[in-house]
């Protein structure tokens, strides 16, 4: 059970972080403060460094990981590009990024109840991810 739980939670954060790395991508060329750029260009590379973990992780296990919903990720473009097409500002920006950030906090919260028979290290790891959801979260309000 604990190897069947560790592998469904480091694959749903795989998912996520893809997910939150996507959006970010997606938003960086129309980020028009330097501070807020290079906010979102640090938190990306925090987020690839715990999907390095992950990957590695779940290598062990020979899993390839999970990519996103194709349906979760479509929609979120399509919200993306409407909402930026309406008011490209900063603004705009730290409000897509906010709902993301809360969706997924909310989600890997969920994961780590289903999923608590995982090892505490992958416990660790999605509990670092939910941190960095938070933090940039936090760190949009001051362009809401």
């Amino acid at each position: 059970m604990i190897e069947k739980d560790t592998i469904k939670l480091l694959r749903e954060c795989d998912a996520g972080i893809e997910m939150g790395v996507s959006a970010i991508n997606d938003v960086m060329d129309h980020v028009s403060d330097e501070k807020f750029r290079d906010r979102l260009a640090n938190c990306r590379a925090e987020h690839e460094k715990l999907e390095k973990q992950i990957r590695m992780r779940l290598d062990r296990f020979g899993d390839d990981g999970k990519a996103p919903n194709p349906m979760a990720k479509g929609m979120s473009w399509i919200k993306t590009n409407a909402m930026l097409a309406m008011d490209e500002s900063d603004n705009t920006i730290a409000d897509l990024l906010t709902d993301g950030c809360n969706m997924g906090v909310k989600s890997l919260n969920r994961y780590l109840n289903q999923y608590g028979a995982a090892d505490e290290h992958s416990k660790d790891i999605t509990k670092r991810l939910i941190n960095l959801e938070e933090k940039l979260a936090a760190d949009m309000r001051q362009y809401l």
